[in-house]
């Protein structure tokens, strides 16, 4: 069926990134550097990290087409932990300092089922003091931040900043058609 999908035009992909930065600003959060989600959160990714003019990487996390396609980054969930090296614990006595978390803006250009964003928190966790749960609540609330130009409201996953909103359990077979996806079919 035709009328279920739901174009994003390119226009509607920069006012949305417009209203990511937005809410990044009135939330007084400021990101160290941003991460875009290999392939569709790599272009709003770019234009924030141009706009907020921080560096970007990328984190390829895909289960579409095998379940084993995905890629751990476990310098950026110590980043995100402020996690010290050997010669910094025999110094300090500690394992972290808060003061070393980078903010981290994780950016992707659909939140559906929720379960790439939900990955990445579990396996941050899993890879970097996995026993210290109720630290890494803090991390999740303070360092580390979900953008994303489509949301599903009815998505188990919460994110922090986004801009068009859709509802799976009110049009279940929508599907969203990013302008990157079919371009020369316009």
């Amino acid at each position: 069926n035709m009328s279920n999908i739901n174009k994003v035009s390119l226009t509607q992909v920069k006012s949305g990134v417009t209203e990511i930065i937005r809410q990044i600003h009135l939330s007084n959060f400021r990101p160290d550097y941003i991460v875009g989600l290999t392939r569709g959160g790599l272009l709003p990714a770019t234009m924030i990290s141009h706009y907020l003019k921080v560096p970007m990487y990328t984190l390829d996390v895909s289960f579409r087409d095998k379940d084993s396609d995905v890629e751990s980054n476990c310098w950026m969930s110590t980043d995100a932990f402020g996690a010290l090296s050997t010669e910094d614990i025999e110094v300090f006595k500690n394992r972290w300092d808060v003061s070393k978390r980078k903010n981290i803006l994780i950016v992707d250009d659909i939140n559906d089922s929720g379960k790439t964003l939900q990955w990445i928190k579990d396996d941050w966790q899993a890879g970097c003091f996995p026993d210290q749960k109720e630290a890494w609540k803090v991390v999740w609330k303070e360092n580390v931040k979900f953008a994303v130009l489509v949301n599903n409201e009815s998505s188990k996953f919460e994110t922090n900043y986004n801009s068009i909103s859709i509802n799976r359990i009110e049009t279940p077979d929508l599907w969203v058609d990013f302008p990157w996806e079919s371009w020369w079919q316009d």
